[in-house]
């Protein structure tokens, strides 16, 4: 429990502090210089927009706006053919310069029907003919030779499904797909068209291979196409529902996807121009009244690659609306727009390679600064991550490049050739960069001017000529690398002077970049490094084991290793190192993995700060937790405490760190209270950072060590206190031991502590910080003033990645400025509390105030959940840190779990936690080494099952598992011995049976049989009696006459028919009385008559009315039902004179005949086809042919089973007990064009009931085989969705979202009622109690959601539950439990309730997105719209117990289950 800081002063009581925030945005006359890991200073090369001519793109060298004329000069100028260019690291740094202009729509490769393009036919979901390929290209190891290409921002190598097998889904697809925007696109009506054909233009293959070449210098150095296929979305726009009131939506998005290959390699290049995508994603046909909105994915996919239909390896690049954002604004080759992929080889490929040089986030342009990077999401198969390709922090001034590529290290080396001629001419190029001259040998093409069209249709440029040799336009000078040259805008910035360069390089020489892009807008064709000819040296340049320090105020580009002026070649080997693919696990969620020459190195993605294995969001608030346990003497006083608890809370945005300690004892609380440093490690480690600085966290992470000697003055008291940390808890809380030893001196009780601001630098080295200080503070009570003193010695000490180049840029001092100390102790709450403020930067004097930017001293008034971005002057704006939205004054945590925004896979549930989330295995399931992926928590050895015991055969001996491998053996009944051994018990010598039985031993057991003349079962034998066999009246008859025999006997003998029964009329052969008896021989009362008077008249009996049975029933019921007469084709039940089932049971006048048991159940097997009458005679085998039922309809077998709504179709899920029997799902019923969404199941009538929120209709139909769907109600409905049948009153009820309404009906229609018109918003579930006579719904209400209920005639509606509810969607009654349960999709609950709203209790609290759900025993099932399948629930424990996934993914709606009986409850 984070313990109350009501005594710590609040912000707006706190002066102004000089600080600056760490994400500082510069949007000044002067950008800050940037930073790279290390290697090549370049003269003259500053960040700041005056030293590239104005701000980059837009203005000229003086600052003044730039004509269009000027800017279009610009773009000719960028067209010109490129000298030919060495191998990196030279092309590196070209492409590494910033470009601060996009891709322009006319920089895309030409296009157009005069270029050959082909025309796809515009509508919603189009798909091209085949594209029969001149040359096959390889995708992934596979070659095809025939491309599709389909409206929805996708190209495949098979033709596709409907879009709502796709189109609507997550990545990967279960078929091949090159996607550079998937999302529901829409062509209609003349919004865009699709064009696209296959080129062996030198132009087009000449740019694709500059391109490629560009992005892979390593593998595709010299990659010549032979063919390229281009396909281009031109202003498209995204599905809408047609409306005559709103007019189509103007958001329209233009990108291009081409593939280039040769024999053995096929690369892909994605472009997307400058304001070409206006929309980001799309919302699901299905997802109707819920507003969901589908990121656009971008990737590749080889879809499922065997019959076993397994996941294929795929490639994804956004996850994230942000992450589509950042398509035309980043890079992967350093243009921005564009992005290169290495898709198919003929050598092994495990997975799409991404080209990995560029990515331009510098923020010296005109744009705002892109809120989130961009990074791809890594395939299961993939040795990327999801922002793998994250290479960059947005921190501005301060930008990290990467290697070049991740195949170098693959390859085992990472020596950088340099191919140039000594003495060769030099000429500059058009970006100011003078280069030797090109290859002549080259195989492709000068690409000019006439190349390269403004337009889809128009190809005209006008080329700008260079001013002057060794200057680029705009007046920047291009600075020999072996002297300082200035820029002559900016007389007082010096260039690096020659020492300063690493590599002197005679004949080189190096310019500023253009003005108008600050970096190439477009690879030229020389910028493809030539083979090495004869006669050209090749240099390697070796990797440094030492470089000095980055000094601030030059920018230093790093191009994967650092770069020597050595021109030996530097080897090592690397055959042994770790890499990202096999490590990659040890990184953050939140940070991307890089290999490098020496192994691996993890950092932080943008928006979050740390060391890489732990990453936190920036301008977030972040929360310590801890135990202290101390060994202390106070004064003379031993003092001695265990685990007593520690917790700290630190406000990002502004450095504020508040530390609370609870119950240490006193005297040792009181004399802790100078010992600031036990809270101020927080205060250092999250300090606000000035700009270009980084506070501790983003050195050490969430594991290190921090030592603290301290020695107090005057009496020298000594104390040692250690703090470990010991990294983030699934709730990103940091977690920190703290143990102090030593002596302190006494403070008295009534004594309070002042500290002032101070000052510590901290020095810097490799995984360690020091620092030394001095400290002042007082003690005050009353007029009593003291003054004391201690000197402390701190060491940090933690684990740095080595590999990396950035660790050769830590500053090797920094100071702490500590402000607003404050310490406090009060006994009645026994809290030791500490508070501090904290800014890390440079070292530097005491100087008057300046007024700075509020984000650099804490006085802007963004939420504390937010980070500030300075502007010009004074101004600034709030963003939400990552997890958090809102307007940056106020943000709301984002529940990742709930928007689907996680990276939580399958066999796993999301918790959502403040600013970020969870994920947890479910019950039987645990984490992999990745800490991401569950796998099955495999069984301990159990002997019995696996036979490894030393038990008795089974059928002696049974084997008892006590758990591990222990185990006990018994022998079965009917054995003996220790189970090990078992022989077989003789139970005959035991004289088990009857006397007048015969025993019969068998192994294991024995049985018993009754003598001849003996009747019983071998246990008991009686004598058989001779009699038996004879009727009632025959043994009267024999009796009597036996008795008869005897002298004076006056017995009278029965008279008996022929059958054996009793005569109606007997009389007494002696006395002459004569009566009337009934069936069983007894004299009818009333009916004697004296002798010699006419014998009584004896009728026959009437028979008994006998009751109904199963068959006459049925029958009278479906008479009823059909209105006394049944049409040709409704089936009657056929009954026989005793009311049984006839064997044979026809189809109403049909052929279609089966045979049926005593029960009346159809036995399997029997159905015959017309024509063919089964033989239903228990000895003639029946016919195997069956009837074909109706091909969208399959009949359900016999028994519980559940029905659930899946769009167009309705499937059908049996159970075993409680267990999905997930093999014997399918499809009950098509309904094409239909979104059916509630269902529900009338036992009665064996009828299935559904709302179909396309058609706005509620039909039904009989399971019976081969019945038709009935719509019953077709007018008056507007979106129907939740339904429930009344089986009792034979009534249905129904609520419309649209109308918001609920109403019913009888079953066929009629009587149609509404019940509730009024103070509903979004009414969705529906159930009902048939039973009590209750009605229950749910209001899903965003502002004020509820379950309420009625009786079933609209009476006494009230709200049953409203508190702590969020979006219930699904809603069920328990007829057996009286149990009213809801899932609920915004608490992610699953909670019940008495029918009265008391008992409330939650069942599962980590749902995913449920929809509707049904009660059946003590489980639970719901449909759940994040994992398209149907889910089980234990009501008891409420675990997670099953799962089905359909094959056909799309979202499901309602769900019930069907029994075999109508369920009756109780009341």
């Amino acid at each position: 429990m984070w313990p109350r800081l009501a005594n710590f002063p609040r912000a707006r009581d706190w002066p102004p502090a000089e600080r600056r925030s760490q994400s500082a945005r510069w949007e000044g006359p002067e950008s800050p210089p940037g930073r790279a890991p290390a290697g090549i200073q370049v003269g003259g090369w500053r960040g700041t927009a005056s030293g590239l001519a104005g701000r980059a793109g837009t203005r000229s060298a003086a600052g003044q706006p730039r004509s269009r004329a000027s800017m279009r000069g610009d773009r000719a100028a960028r067209r010109l053919a490129l000298p030919s260019l060495p191998p990196p690291p030279l092309l590196l740094l070209l492409l590494l310069l910033p470009r601060a202009g996009a891709l322009h729509p006319e920089e895309l490769f030409p296009y157009g029907q005069s270029r050959g393009d082909q025309l796809l036919q515009e509508g919603d979901d189009e798909s091209s003919t085949p594209v029969k390929l001149a040359s096959p290209l390889r995708f992934y190891e596979a070659q095809f030779g025939y491309l599709y290409v389909g409206t929805n921002g996708i190209i495949s190598t098979q033709d596709f499904p409907r879009e709502t097998q796709y189109v609507d889904d997550d990545f990967p697809t279960d078929f091949p797909a090159i996607a550079p925007f998937l999302a529901d696109i829409d062509t209609s009506r003349g919004r865009g068209q699709v064009l696209y054909r296959e080129d062996t233009s030198l132009a087009v293959l000449g740019l694709a291979a500059r391109y490629v070449r560009a992005g892979f210098p390593r593998t595709a150095a010299h990659f010549t196409p032979t063919h390229a296929f281009l396909a281009t979305w031109e202003q498209v726009g995204a599905y809408e529902e047609a409306s005559s009131r709103v007019p189509p939506s103007g958001e329209l998005n233009t990108f291009q996807a081409v593939l280039a290959s040769d024999e053995s390699d096929t690369y892909a290049l994605f472009l997307y121009p400058a304001n070409g995508l206006q929309f980001f994603g799309t919302r699901p046909k299905e997802s109707y009244n819920v507003q969901l909105d589908l990121p656009a994915r971008v990737g590749f996919c080889r879809g499922e690659v065997d019959d076993l239909k397994r996941e294929g390896p795929y490639f994804s690049l956004t996850s994230t609306e942000q992450s589509v954002k950042n398509l035309y604004q980043q890079s992967n080759l350093g243009v921005p727009g564009v992005w290169a992929f290495h898709i198919g080889s003929t050598s092994p490929l495990d997975n799409i390679r991404p080209a990995t040089l560029g990515g331009d986030l510098t923020k010296a342009r005109p744009s705002p600064p892109l809120e989130q990077s961009f990074g791809p999401t890594a395939a299961p198969e993939s040795d990327y991550t999801e922002d793998n390709l994250d290479y960059y922090d947005e921190n501005e001034g301060e930008v990290e490049y990467p290697p070049s590529e991740p195949e170098d290290t693959w390859k085992g080396h990472s020596s950088i050739e340099v191919s140039f001629q000594p003495k060769a001419e030099s000429r500059p190029l058009g970006g100011g960069i003078s280069l030797p001259d090109s290859d002549p040998a080259s195989p492709l093409p000068q690409l000019t001017a006439s190349d390269r069209p403004l337009s889809p249709e128009t190809e005209s440029a006008t080329l700008e000529p260079q001013t002057k040799e060794g200057r680029a336009p705009g007046g920047v000078d291009a600075p020999d690398l072996n002297g300082a040259v200035e820029s002559s805008e900016q007389q007082g910035n010096r260039s690096p002077a020659s020492s300063e360069i690493e590599g002197d390089s005679p004949g080189l020489t190096w310019g500023a970049p253009p003005p108008h892009a600050a970096g190439p807008s477009l690879p030229s064709e020389e910028d493809v490094p030539p083979a090495h000819p004869e006669g050209k040296a090749v240099l390697n340049y070796p990797v440094l084991a030492h470089t000095p320090p980055l000094g601030l105020g030059r920018q230093v580009l790093g191009v994967e290793d650092v770069i020597g002026s050595s021109t030996e070649v530097f080897t090592y080997n690397a055959a042994n190192k770790e890499t990202c693919e096999h490590h990659h696990g040890q990184c953050s969620r939140h940070a991307f993995c890089t290999d490098y020459a020496t192994g691996f190195c993890c950092h932080c993605q943008s928006r979050f700060y740390g060391n890489g294995k732990h990453c936190l969001p920036e301008g977030a608030p972040h929360r310590v937790n801890g135990k202290v346990s101390g060994h202390l003497l106070v004064g003379h006083t031993p003092v001695q405490f265990t685990d007593v608890d520690l917790h700290a809370y630190i406000v990002g945005n502004d450095g504020r760190a508040y530390t609370a300690i609870s119950h240490i004892p006193q005297p040792a609380a009181q004399a802790l209270l100078p010992l600031i440093p036990i809270g101020g490690l927080f205060g250092w480690l999250f300090a606000l950072q000035k700009p270009g600085w980084e506070n501790g966290f983003s050195f050490t992470g969430a594991s290190f060590t921090h030592e603290m000697e301290v020695t107090f003055y005057p009496g020298e008291e000594r104390v040692r206190i250690t703090q470990t940390a010991e990294g983030l808890d699934p709730e990103n809380y940091l977690s920190i031991k703290t143990d102090i030893q030593g002596q302190l001196p006494y403070i008295p009780a009534n004594f309070t502590v002042h500290i002032a601001p101070y000052k510590e630098i901290y020095h810097y080295s490799d995984s360690a910080v020091t620092s030394t200080s001095s400290r002042d503070y007082s003690l005050t009570s009353g007029a009593i003033n003291q003054t004391r003193s201690y000197r402390i010695y701190q060491n940090i000490t933690y684990e740095a990645c080595r590999h990396a180049p950035r660790h050769l840029a830590i500053p090797a001092t920094q100071q702490l400025n500590v402000d607003r100390v404050f310490t406090l102790y009060t006994d009645e709450e026994r809290v030791l509390r500490f508070a501090v403020t904290n800014q890390i930067g440079p070292v530097e004097g005491d100087s008057d105030p300046v007024l700075v930017n509020p984000c650099y001293d804490g006085r802007h008034t963004c939420d504390v959940r937010a980070q500030c971005h300075p502007g010009a002057g004074l101004d600034y704006t709030c963003e939400c840190a990552s997890g958090y939205q809102g307007d940056g004054r106020s943000c709301v945590d984002v529940n990742e779990c709930a928007t689907g925004f996680h990276r939580c896979g399958p066999n796993s549930v999301c918790i959502n936690l403040l600013g970020s989330y969870r994920c947890e295995c479910r019950s039987g399931y645990e984490f992999a080494d990745d800490g991401h992926t569950c796998t099955l928590i495999s069984p301990p050895p159990n002997p019995c099952e696996d036979g490894s015991h030393s038990c008795a055969p089974a059928g002696q001996a049974r084997c008892i598992s006590h758990g591990g491998s222990t185990f006990s053996c018994a022998c079965l009944p009917g054995y003996t011995g220790n189970g090990h051994q078992c022989t077989d018990v003789d139970e005959c010598s035991e004289n088990r049976c009857h006397p007048s039985a015969t025993c019969y031993n068998t192994p294991g057991s024995f049985s018993c049989q009754c003598n001849p003349g003996y009747h019983g079962d071998g246990f008991q034998c009686t004598p058989e009696d001779p009699s038996s066999g004879l009727k009632p009246c025959e043994q009267q008859q024999r009796q009597a006459q036996a008795q008869h025999a005897y002298p004076g006997s006056r017995m009278h003998i029965p008279q008996c028919d022929e059958q054996g029964h009793f005569l109606p009329l007997q009389c007494h052969g002696m006395t002459g009385f004569c009566w009337c008896v009934d069936p069983d021989g007894h004299e009818v009362p009333g009916t004697r008559t004296a002798p010699g008077s006419l014998p009584p008249r004896c009728r026959p009996p009437e028979p008994t009315q006998r009751p109904r049975t199963v068959c006459e029933r049925w029958r009278e019921n479906l008479l009823e039902h059909y209105g006394g007469t049944p049409r040709d084709d409704q089936y009657v039940p056929q009954c026989d004179d005793l009311g049984h089932f006839m064997p044979l049971q026809c189809h109403g006048k049909s052929d279609f005949c089966w045979c049926v048991d005593k029960d009346g159940r159809e036995v399997q097997g029997t159905r015959s086809q017309p024509g063919t009458t089964p033989a239903c005679i228990p000895t003639v085998a029946p016919p195997t042919v069956r009837p074909v039922p109706r091909p969208d309809v399959t009949p359900p077998s016999v028994g519980t089973f559940l029905l659930y709504a899946q769009g167009q179709q309705i499937g059908h899920l049996p159970l075993n007990g409680t267990r999905l029997q997930k093999d014997m799902a399918k499809t009950l019923l098509s309904l094409h064009g239909s979104i059916v969404v509630g269902i529900d199941y009338d036992c009665r009538e064996r009828m299935v009931y559904w709302t179909d929120v396309a058609g706005r209709t509620i039909s039904r139909a009989s399971l019976e085989p081969g019945a038709e769907p009935e719509t019953i109600i077709n007018s008056g409905l507007i979106s129907p969705e939740g339904l429930a049948i009344d089986h009792f009153r034979r009534t249905m009820y129904w609520t419309d979202s649209g109308l918001d309404k609920i109403e019913r009906a009888r079953l066929d229609g009629s009587e149609r009622q509404v019940l509730f018109h009024t103070d509903l918003v979004n009414p969705r579930a529906i159930a009902v109690d048939p039973i009590r006579g209750n009605l229950y719904w749910t209001d899903w209400n965003r502002e004020a959601p509820k379950i309420e209920t009625s009786s079933l005639e609209g009476e006494n509606r009230r709200i049953l539950v409203n508190k702590d509810i969020g979006l219930p969607n699904g809603l069920t009654f328990d007829p057996f439990s009286k149990l009213l349960c809801w899932a609920d999709a915004g608490t992610k609950k699953l909670e019940c309730t008495l029918p009265d709203g008391t008992g409330r209790r939650v069942i599962q609290n980590n749902l995913n997105y449920p929809f509707s759900i049904v009660s059946y025993t003590d489980h639970f099932y719901h449909t759940d719209w994040r994992r398209d399948g149907v889910i089980s629930v234990n009501r008891d424990s409420g675990q997670f117990t099953d799962e089905y996934l359909p094959e056909q993914r799309s979202h499901l709606y309602g769900i019930t289950a069907v029994y075999p009986y109508c369920p009756a409850g109780r009341k």
